[in-house]
Formats: structure tokens, sequence, C-alpha cells
């Protein structure tokens, strides 16, 4: 029998949906993972064993570095699902070093991309411009650029990536991609590698950045990034705070290279009140909101029944990440 754990508030959101799966489960439910109930016992973290652990959005209501922290104590894990896309959290690294298998999320990515385009056509279209003109009542063509017109540059092809380059491509856009190694994929009219990015950025229209932060990626977009890009160019980064260096940022910003920054992710979070990018003109900020998109919820419950399912069947797991990338 497969030990299931979850939050459990995610148990009672799900309960129906799983049942309904008739899969042969043990459930152990926590609160903030210090204690597991299982058979109406009360079991310490660092006694319990689970096969399968699910962390949805709810461990946010215990704090979610609390609930990483006690889930450390397990005394074995051996599969963790998670919502986060990212696993650059060293609660991640620090657990798959003790052999658990991980599951990361793709649920959020048709969010995110909707919000990228949300963002990146108020920049192209002059939406302010038009409601003022409807206040002055002011009679008058207004000329937009069009995404079929632009050329896009996206760092990164994962979940999150491959979302945005499929919508991308049915607006018609010159598409390119920058990913681990350089091979072909699907929506994307150009492919290249990291080692690649200094002779892709010149032709971009829009950047966006869309890919793990680990040791190879930080700071990634500094001083020579920003020297490199299209004048006029737009930035969108919704992937980690600190692929972007703020200062050659902010620079770049008064070079025009970028025109315009759409930030949704921060170095720290909250960004603090005193931080520049509150009040920089050519910035447009969100707090780490790109991904609440009403479909997501819906798309992380159904991967999990998804994945419970195999796993049980003892079939290959969707999401599944190669330890090395952790």
């Amino acid at each position: 029998m497969t030990v299931l754990g979850l939050h459990h508030t995610s148990y009672e959101a799900i309960r129906e949906r799983l049942v309904a799966l008739g899969l042969d489960l043990e459930i152990a439910t926590f609160s903030d993972a210090s204690t597991y109930t299982l058979n109406d016992r009360k079991i310490a973290a660092e006694e319990i064993e689970i096969d399968y652990l699910w962390l949805r959005t709810d461990i946010n209501e215990d704090g979610s570095d609390t609930v990483f922290n006690n889930v450390l104590k397990a005394k074995r894990i051996g599969v963790l699902q998670t919502f986060n896309a990212g696993l650059d959290h060293p609660f991640y690294a620090e657990l798959s070093g003790k052999g658990t298998r991980i599951c990361n999320s793709s649920a959020q990515g048709v969010a995110i991309a909707e919000f990228v385009f949300g963002q990146v056509l108020s920049v192209l279209q002059p939406i302010e411009e038009q409601r003022q003109m409807q206040v002055d009542r002011n009679w008058r063509m207004t000329p937009y650029r069009e995404i079929s017109q632009t050329h896009w540059l996206v760092l990164g092809h994962g979940p999150i990536g491959q979302a945005l380059t499929k919508r991308l491509k049915a607006f018609e856009a010159d598409v390119s991609v920058i990913r681990r190694t350089a091979v072909p994929t699907e929506h994307a009219d150009r492919v290249g590698a990291v080692s690649d990015l200094q002779t892709f950025l010149p032709d971009a229209d829009i950047v966006v950045i869309a890919c793990p932060l680990n040791d190879q990626t930080r700071g990634m977009a500094d001083a020579s990034f920003f020297r490199a890009m299209k004048p006029g160019a737009i930035l969108v980064n919704i992937a980690r705070g600190p692929l972007v260096d703020d200062a050659a940022l902010i620079k770049g910003l008064g070079e025009g290279k970028p025109s315009t920054a759409i930030l949704d992710v921060f170095h720290t979070e909250p960004l603090p009140d005193d931080d520049p990018l509150w009040t920089h003109p050519k910035v447009r900020m969100t707090p780490h909101t790109s991904f609440a998109g009403n479909g997501s919820q819906g798309r992380w419950d159904q991967l999990f029944l998804d994945n419970i399912a195999r796993f049980v069947a003892d079939k290959p797991l969707g999401q599944e990440v190669d330890p090395a990338l952790i």
C-alpha cells in the first residue's frame, strides 16, 4: 500500500477526486509537518516513511519555509511533488541529496504566458493614451505595434518557456530560444545555447527571462547583457530576481536598453519600501503574481492526480526532474 502525505487542507480539497481514482492508499496528513496523522495515530516527522508527498499551495498558511524545514526531518520520502516550477530553494537540493525523487510543476505555465502577453501588450499598445482620449473626447488614430511584427527571445524552455513560445507562434511572432543545449524545439524559429546569448540579444524586441536560477544563470542579465540588447527592447522577468543585476538594469534603462522592464520577481520579496525599482518610470512591477491565473490551481491538482495514479501503477512520472539539475 502506498503512503501518501499531504497537508490536511489539501486532503480536504482533493479527497473526493482522490477517492474516485480507487487507488490503494494510506493517507498521512500534516499541518506544519512536524507531526503526521496516519490511521488516526500521531507520528513524529522523524519516524514517518512516506512513499509520495504532495506539496500544494495550502502549505503557505503554515509558512512554506517551516514546512520545508520539517519535511527534511522525515525518515524517508520516496517522491516529492511540489507546486513550484523553479527548484532553486535549498530545500530541494537537500531533499534530492537524500535520494528523494522530485517532480516540479507545469501548471502555472499557461497563466504566466498570459501574464507576459498582457503586460507586453500594455506597452506595445497605447492603452493609457486611448483611455485619456476617451476622457477628452479626442477622436484620432492611435497606431500601435503588432506582436506579429516582433522578434522574441525566450531564455529557458521549461514548462513556462514552452507555454509562452506555443502561444507566440499563434500570434505569428518570430521566436528565438536560449536553452542548455541548442537542440531544435517546437515553436522556435531559432535555438541557441547559453554561449550564444550575446549574439541573440541584438535581434530581440522582447526578451523574456524564464530560466532556472542556478550557479550558471545567477546574474546573467548583467552590464554586458544590457549593452547587447537592441535599443528600445522590452525586458520581462518572470523567473527569479537574482537572474538580473539590478544596478546594471537601472543603468541600462537610462540608456534605453531596455526601454521598459516588466518585473514580477525580485532579489528580496516582498520588495523593500526604499528599493528604487518601486518608483522607476520605466519599470512595471508586480508582486510575484504572474502565476495567479484562475486556472492554475485546477492544473496543479490535476497534475497531482495524474501523477499519483502513475506512481501506484509504477509508470513514469510527469515533471520528474533530473537530480543533476536540482
